[in-house]
């Protein structure tokens, strides 16, 4: 459940009149804008696809225009965490810039984690802008077979 700012009914007075027949539109589009997260907090995060096989886990992070020295994967109580910065590029002279899309800044994501996946175990690899984690399974913790014994 989240907090909201209680407003009165009809204390808006600027309020147009047809904006109570798409109350579920602005209240969404409102609690995202509100819920937008301000500052050097973070300006953006990486996507991620987590995929589950037989033997592990694992996380492949688009981290387009990050350099692997400013990532920093952390493990701690089954909390993945990756964070880092990609930074601004700067250039000589005065740049005029029309547009800018990009987004720069600190980032930070956390995944909890099954108590089954073996810490000690995790590699990570970092290739063209893609961060691969890879968290294998405890032997408990991967499906085997059980055999039905007949009846004597």
């Amino acid at each position: 459940m989240s907090i909201a700012k209680w407003r009165p009914q009809g204390t808006d007075i600027m309020r147009p009149f047809w904006i109570e027949s798409w109350s579920p539109v602005s209240r969404m589009m409102e609690e995202f804008l509100n819920n937008s997260r301000t500052g050097d907090m973070m300006a953006w995060g990486p996507n991620v696809d987590i995929v589950e096989n037989e033997d592990s886990f694992e996380i492949h992070a688009e981290l387009p225009g990050v350099k692997q020295d400013d990532v920093k994967i952390t493990l701690e109580n089954n909390v993945l965490t990756l964070s880092g910065e990609k930074k601004q590029e700067t250039r000589e002279g005065k740049d005029n810039y029309c547009r800018i899309e990009r987004s720069y800044g600190r980032f930070e994501r956390s995944f909890s984690l099954p108590n089954t996946v073996k810490a000690d175990a995790a590699r990570a690899g970092y290739e063209d802008g893609v961060l691969k984690i890879h968290l294998p399974k405890a032997e408990t913790a991967k499906s085997r077979l059980i055999n039905i014994e007949a009846k004597k």
